[in-house]
């Protein structure tokens, strides 16, 4: 079974890691997950964020 990754410096996604793992997102099980990683990447970090905040808040 192939690993996706998403290179953060060319923007392309690579079956198997090819790349340096500093520029890799992922492990994703599939092209698409690897696809929309900085938009995950986006949801998981505005999610945390607001857990955060509401811990803070009581």
């Amino acid at each position: 079974m192939s690993e996706y990754w998403f290179n953060t410096y060319t923007h392309e996604v690579e079956e198997g890691a090819q790349s340096d793992y500093r520029k890799l997102l992922g492990p994703y099980a599939t092209r698409e997950e690897a696809r929309n990683a900085l938009k995950l990447a986006a949801e998981r970090t505005r999610k945390w964020d607001e857990e955060d905040e509401a811990y803070r808040e009581g």
